[in-house]
């Protein structure tokens, strides 16, 4: 069973979720020092984000060659969250200062600040509205241009509330794919209804990785869909690699 998620049976009509797993296409390198909190691919380039006090920074770099095109730290007290690419503006959450920066998605130079209550976790953008998580069982829908909260849905699973939402991925298939905070599973969500459509177990990269992570904050964080195609790119906190994957039943 998930963490955040109760130990009952389904709710009386609830659609069972669909159960998933991850087949890998093929591994990437993946900076080890990198403690991944947002992973998107726009255009081209990979973007990243990373946490800790101190050590937060966003990067961008060529998706094909890995080569690092920019880059932006943040400021030392702050800890940086999720990320997500909106026309031409890199949005970046921070945990717990409720300040998202604004950048411009070809240098990374912060552009401006803009205020948020609650904390911040993850964050994609679908077509007219970005989708932002805190934690909770609760995904709130921003605009895109000023930040403005503009509504929010309340995630279940099998008809009862999913909670440790963390890094979300805006899907080309409508859903957003949401990493489960301390697990390796990444729940499918209909964003429409907040219904878990899908459970992807993804334990298998864990096992794949080479050597063992001992750090308990070495989780699954990190999904990226590869434009145009069916493919993720799914890595973790401190990992040395990433993995593109299908979602497949």
């Amino acid at each position: 069973m998930l963490a955040g998620c109760s130990a009952e049976a389904p709710a009386e009509g609830a659609t069972p979720a669909q159960n998933l797993h991850t087949e890998i296409v093929r591994e990437l390198p993946h900076d080890p020092a990198a403690f991944t909190q947002g992973l998107e691919i726009s255009g081209g380039t990979l973007y990243e984000s990373t946490g800790l006090t101190g050590q937060s920074w966003v990067r961008a770099t060529e998706f094909s060659s890995g080569v690092e095109q920019a880059r932006a730290d943040l400021p030392r007290e702050m800890f940086g969250e999720g990320i997500t690419v909106a026309g031409e503006t890199v949005w970046q959450l921070t945990w717990k200062h409720g300040v998202a920066f604004a950048r411009d998605r070809d240098t990374l130079t912060e552009q401006r600040q803009v205020r948020y209550d609650g904390e911040g976790w993850g964050l994609c953008a679908q077509p007219d509205r970005l989708v932002m998580s805190n934690g909770s069982d609760t995904l709130t829908f921003r605009d895109p241009a000023t930040f403005a909260p503009t509504g929010s849905v309340d995630v279940t699973l099998d008809g009862h509330p999913l909670d440790q939402l963390n890094e979300l991925e805006c899907g080309s298939d409508g859903f957003v794919y949401a990493n489960v905070w301390t697990t390796d599973t990444i729940a499918r969500i209909d964003p429409a209804t907040g219904t878990v459509t899908g459970q992807i177990d993804a334990a298998n990269l864990r096992a794949a990785l080479p050597g063992s992570l001992s750090d308990p904050n070495a989780v699954l964080n990190g999904i990226a869909q590869i434009p145009g195609t069916d493919r993720f790119l799914l890595t973790g906190k401190n990992w040395p690699r990433m993995f593109e994957v299908r979602f497949t039943g």
